[in-house]
């Protein structure tokens, strides 16, 4: 009897254990730091909202953006990208706008960044 109790005792304290190491473990979500940055950027050339989504989607995927977000929808959209500069610059996230595939011709580059 004693030595069952003492098993189940070790038991429990090994499960507990490794649950506690699950639980501690660190994600590798890149964090803002306190250089941040926040630019809006004005690129003509969009025609329809798949536009704004990809060219978005295109811009956070660069190391150092944190995120890409629409601030204006028209001819001449305008997105607010927060950034850390240590990492991305802004010419770097101008060329992966102008980079970014028309969603009707995905070999054309009809958005052009409005200096």
């Amino acid at each position: 009897m004693k030595l069952t109790k003492s098993i189940l005792f070790l038991a429990f304290a090994i499960m507990t254990a490794s649950a506690n190491i699950a639980f501690s473990q660190s994600t590798n979500t890149p964090q803002p730091s306190a250089t941040t940055t926040t630019s809006t950027i004005a690129v003509k050339g969009i025609t329809c909202s798949k536009d704004l989504t990809m060219i978005s989607d295109n811009v956070e995927k660069l190391k150092g953006v944190n995120s890409c977000e629409v601030a204006k929808k028209g001819a001449t959209s305008k997105f607010k990208v927060k950034f850390d500069p240590a990492l991305v610059t802004e010419k770097e996230i101008h060329s992966a706008i102008e980079g970014t595939g028309s969603c009707e011709n995905p070999n054309e580059r009809p958005y052009k960044v409005k200096q």
